[in-house]
């Protein structure tokens, strides 16, 4: 069902097999069903700054680090970039605002999906663009042991935000990993070309508003439109991988 993405990926990137060792995890809109909450706090922060956001943009956009994000609606709208001081104020506000929502859910079938990997010895890892202080309490509170500390990527490892390959290739450095032997699963346009960029097969689920289109144009090799499907699907999956690996 999935072979010729599997093996349009293998020539693309010049592998002889997809080694698999390690799924490689967006946070927001595929663990977490928290974009809705990041579209209303940067909404509503940045409106307070004479700055404006769409919902669109918002999930267009997921996965810049704030200051990226903050940067790009400033030159939009004032055609410069926001200084030191009015991004540290600008993403500590909506911070706390987005910490005073209603906790977010897990994502439907994230947690099935997690439970699948871990019983086939993979390494499940976070690479996110949050520089949340508590990241590492919500993800053991709502997935206990399951992701380690030292594996996970997020706004303070890395200089460059997603779309920028370097969050995906940090976290390769970190689970001494080759390309080749992981999965990126992300919901996000940007999310996509970094994992793309950094040479990972990339599954994109479309959690959010967006055309579907929008993350095949950014290179996702298959598309789900929910985590649940993803993970009902995962089985599939794996099986066609086994065959590409032995059959080509």
């Amino acid at each position: 069902m999935y072979k010729q993405q599997i093996l349009s990926y293998l020539k693309k990137n010049k592998s002889s097999k997809l080694k698999l060792k390690a799924i490689l995890f967006d946070m927001d809109g595929v663990l977490f069903d928290s974009m809705p909450n990041h579209v209303k706090a940067w909404s509503e922060v940045l409106k307070n700054h004479n700055l404006s956001i769409s919902k669109e943009e918002v999930y267009m956009n997921e996965g810049r680090t704030g200051k990226g994000t903050i940067n790009m609606i400033s030159q939009r709208e004032f055609g410069r970039d926001a200084t030191d001081q009015e991004v540290e104020e600008i993403y500590k506000q909506k911070s706390e605002l987005f910490g005073s929502m209603p906790k977010p859910d897990r994502m439907k079938g994230a947690y099935g999906l997690l439970l699948k990997v871990k019983s086939e010895g993979l390494t499940p890892m976070v690479v996110t663009g949050s520089g949340q202080k508590s990241l590492l309490e919500k993800l053991q509170k709502h997935f206990p042991n399951t992701f380690d500390e030292e594996l996970m990527v997020t706004a303070f490892d890395v200089k460059h935000g997603k779309p920028h390959p370097e969050p995906y290739l940090m976290a390769l450095k970190k689970g001494n990993l080759a390309p080749n032997e992981a999965i990126v699963i992300e919901n996000a346009p940007l999310g996509v070309e970094s994992a793309v960029g950094a040479g990972i097969f990339t599954i994109a689920v479309n959690t959010g508003p967006l055309d579907t289109k929008v993350l095949a144009d950014a290179g996702a090799n298959i598309i789900f439109e929910s985590m649940q499907e993803l993970a009902d699907n995962w089985d599939i999956i794996r099986n066609d991988l086994i065959y590409c690996n032995t059959h080509k």
